[in-house]
């Protein structure tokens, strides 16, 4: 009876607590207020940086966005102080990892048309990511969608291995369970990539969120196209790694194509990189065809990502110059005018070796 008593009592007081509670919180805040109308600051908490003014404006869009470069079309470095500095070596690799990779996409392509396999996607236009990997560490976790091989090329992963995933053989690390093209590796870090779109992007901010608890000093790389970033998973991605502070980064490859759908037809907005400033992640747009400008941009992001706990946004401008896959005809929605152009304009292959033939250090040998 005691205790019915004392619970029909506390029943009766609560409304009054919480209540009271409420009126402290709503007065400290109309104080917080009141005294932010004299400083001209409206901190509210859902825009703690806003301000007040009696100008009534609709904003519907901020400054252009600038992408970031290294070198010009034909491979002069624009600023030496942006010019990385790295061995002979290190450049060649990543030269012949691109030629590599471009001459892979060639045979397994004709393969596919052969009915050897069943499907395929190319990387021709794109090869310039792979500046984005030399950047990273061996021991940072990569999340892919479906254009990054160069990455995994870039880290080991040898050509038998790609044989094998896309010819689904016995000696297929996966077992022949995946459709070709779906790679992954455990030994060197790569997750498996699944076909739905922008899965990765949710799994790598929790992925990230993990690896900061666990104290080590790396991060996640996760790779999507800009066709991927009109998938709610995109937003929950960055809203989650924002919010939780998570060590990742998310490589937008905006190669202007979803599929079959322009840019211009998906979104209205100053591209990827502006929803990354609207979750208040740090963000930049480079020049996707420049493997330094990638480089930089994807070295200096790994650093704040590991060093400060901070999410970045890394929007890459470039071009799909292939069909999105073998199941495509990409001249059935452009014309082969546009895409000629685009090869003889900005080929980052073509762009990078200028670069290495300014070097005196380049020689032929290292290439064979």
């Amino acid at each position: 009876m005691f205790t019915l008593l004392r619970n029909a009592a506390l029943c009766s007081l609560w409304p009054k607590i919480a209540m009271s509670t409420i009126n402290r919180r709503a007065l400290t805040m109309t104080t917080k207020l009141l005294k932010n109308t004299l400083d001209e600051k409206a901190s509210y908490p859902g825009a703690t940086e806003s301000y007040f003014t009696t100008e009534m404006k609709f904003i519907q869009s901020i400054a252009p966005i600038p992408t970031y470069r290294v070198m010009d079309l034909h491979g002069k470095v624009i600023d030496p102080t942006q010019e990385p500095q790295v061995s002979k070596e290190f450049a060649v690799k990543i030269y012949k990892d691109m030629i590599t990779l471009n001459i892979m996409d060639f045979i397994l392509y004709e393969a596919q048309r052969q009915g050897r396999i069943s499907f395929y996607m190319t990387n021709y236009g794109e090869e310039a990511y792979i500046g984005s990997a030399a950047a990273l560490d061996s021991q940072d976790v990569i999340y892919g969608q479906y254009r990054e091989s160069g990455v995994l090329l870039y880290r080991g992963f040898t050509l038998d291995n790609f044989m094998n995933q896309c010819y689904s053989n016995e000696n297929d690390i996966g077992k022949g369970r995946q459709m070709p093209i779906h790679y992954g590796s455990k030994e060197l870090n790569f997750q498996t990539i699944s076909s739905p779109v922008a899965t990765q992007l949710p799994q790598a901010s929790g992925a990230a969120y993990a690896l900061k608890r666990s104290g080590k000093k790396n991060c996640i790389m996760c790779y999507f196209g800009e066709g991927a970033a009109s998938e709610g998973d995109f937003h929950s991605a960055l809203n989650v790694a924002a919010t939780m502070k998570c060590p990742v980064i998310f490589f937008c490859r905006n190669n202007g194509f979803a599929i079959s759908t322009p840019t211009l037809e998906q979104y209205k907005g100053d591209g990827i990189a502006s929803r990354g400033i609207g979750y208040g992640i740090d963000t930049i747009r480079v020049d996707g065809n420049d493997v330094w400008a990638v480089y930089n941009a994807t070295k200096a992001a790994r650093q704040l990502s590991v060093e400060e706990h901070r999410p970045v946004l890394l929007e890459s401008m470039t071009y799909r110059v292939s069909h999105h896959s073998t199941s495509d005809d990409s001249f059935a929605y452009r014309s082969k005018k546009e895409v000629e152009y685009w090869k003889q304009l900005d080929n980052p292959i073509v762009r990078f070796r200028k670069w290495l033939e300014d070097k005196v250090f380049f020689f032929i040998k290292f290439l064979i």
